[in-house]
């Protein structure tokens, strides 16, 4: 991908990425960096979290900054957050885009696994916004960019509680972006639809994968973490100023 937009708006702009270590988010730490933002991220990957920060480094960019949490330890998330803002500045910017999407069975759901997923899927979300909010208001500005996914509006079986915390992320939302929207703060949703990571293709990008992507995708070409991010650094940037309380759909044409 070339000729890609490079937006003035997020150089030395404070920006906070959960789930930054792999897939999608390593995608959205590195397109930060490149921009000339000053990134911090959490992930539970230590290793690939640092080879991350390395690489970036060494190809002369300015290294993000990367601490370690457990985003389903909601008093870690938000120590780590508020240590963060007193060392960088208030955020200007924060991308949910941690998730997990571990297949199961709604007959197999008990409610401890239940409880497991919305705190990996949902609960986060919204304490990362209620953390960032109070540095975006003294600033009369902000961006929060909270990633969905497509499962749920192409009716996806075998993940029913991932898709319930999917869908929940456009309420979250809707409801923010009206509640702090006289604070110059914006609040979208960005909803991918089968990007191929790492991730999905060792565990399920197999030839049925392939032939249903060619079939339900309008455009041929395969859908990756780059372009997820370039919806998303629009939405960051002064370019997206009047956008706010939707759902902007990255999915090749899927639903």
């Amino acid at each position: 991908m070339n000729q890609l937009a490079r937006y003035g708006s997020l150089q030395d702009k404070r920006v906070f990425i959960t789930g930054g270590g792999s897939g999608i988010g390593e995608e959205l730490v590195a397109a930060f960096v490149a921009q000339g933002a000053i990134v911090a991220f959490v992930d539970i990957a230590r290793e690939a979290s640092q080879a991350l920060c390395d690489r970036l480094a060494a190809a002369g960019l300015r290294a993000p900054l990367f601490r370690y949490c457990d985003i389903t330890d909601i008093p870690a998330l938000q120590k780590v957050m508020s240590g963060l803002a007193a060392e960088i500045g208030d955020f200007d910017v924060l991308v949910n885009n941690a998730a997990n999407d571990q297949r199961h069975q709604t007959d197999e759901v008990t409610l401890d696994y239940w409880n497991e997923r919305i705190a990996i899927n949902q609960r986060p979300m919204f304490f990362t916004c209620q953390s960032v909010l109070p540095g975006m208001k003294r600033k009369g500005s902000g961006s929060i960019i909270n990633i969905s996914s497509i499962s749920w509006h192409i009716k996806g079986a075998g993940y029913p509680v991932y898709a319930t915390a999917k869908a929940a992320v456009v309420g979250l939302t809707r409801g923010l972006a009206r509640e702090v929207g006289a604070h110059g703060i914006r609040v979208n949703t960005v909803t991918p639809g089968w990007v191929m990571t790492q991730r999905q293709i060792d565990l399920w990008v197999d030839e049925a994968a392939e032939a249903e992507i060619k079939k339900s995708q309008c455009l041929p070409d395969k859908l990756m973490p780059a372009h997820i991010a370039s919806m998303v650094l629009f939405l960051a940037a002064d370019d997206g100023a009047m956008c706010t309380a939707q759902e902007f759909i990255v999915d090749a044409g899927w639903v």
